[in-house]
């Protein structure tokens, strides 16, 4: 007798892509929505809430992932420094996943999204920093190329305990 059962529709593939000025409202939701001492070094946000694009980083340095018309993820991507002798670097600033998003291939998708974007503005190297305890995100950047390149220990004290600031990079 054949298998009636249905099997479970496959999650539709999330768009990435450059984020608008009319995104920063959702942006800002997003980010209060995931925060978490896992992969931040800031206080819980409190209302009323800072801008989520500043002057310093805007829409231009933001890629997001949409899904069925809703964003559910962002990347930021930055200079780490305004120095001319680095400016071969650029660096992921910040990578948020919607929780209902998350284990559905839109934190690599972002990855990748961020990658291509620093080859399209001629780096060399792309760097990123993530807390020592938050596995989950260094099991990600370490199977996209991602490598530690360095370790602060005990670089912050959140949530009553000491964690390692890691640094980690690829070459483009």
């Amino acid at each position: 007798m054949p298998d009636t059962t249905a099997s479970p529709s496959p999650v539709p593939a999330a768009r990435v892509r450059r984020a608008a000025s009319g995104d920063e409202e959702a942006l800002g939701r997003l980010d209060r929505a995931v925060w978490s001492p896992l992969h931040s070094v800031q206080p819980r946000p409190e209302e009323p809430y800072e801008p989520f694009f500043t002057p310093r980083t805007g829409p231009r340095d933001h890629l997001v992932a949409e899904r069925a018309g809703r964003l559910v993820g962002y990347v930021r991507v930055g200079r780490p420094t305004a120095l001319a002798s680095n400016a071969h670097v650029r660096q992921i600033n910040g990578l948020a996943v919607a929780e209902e998003a998350r284990g559905t291939g839109v934190g690599r998708a972002l990855l990748r999204a961020a990658v291509a974007e620093a080859r399209r503005q001629g780096a060399r190297r792309l760097t990123l920093r993530v807390l020592g305890h938050n596995a989950p995100a260094r099991r990600l950047y370490a199977s996209e190329g991602f490598a530690v390149e360095g370790v602060q220990p005990e670089e912050f004290h959140l949530d009553g305990a000491y964690v390692d600031d890691v640094l980690m990079g690829r070459r483009l």
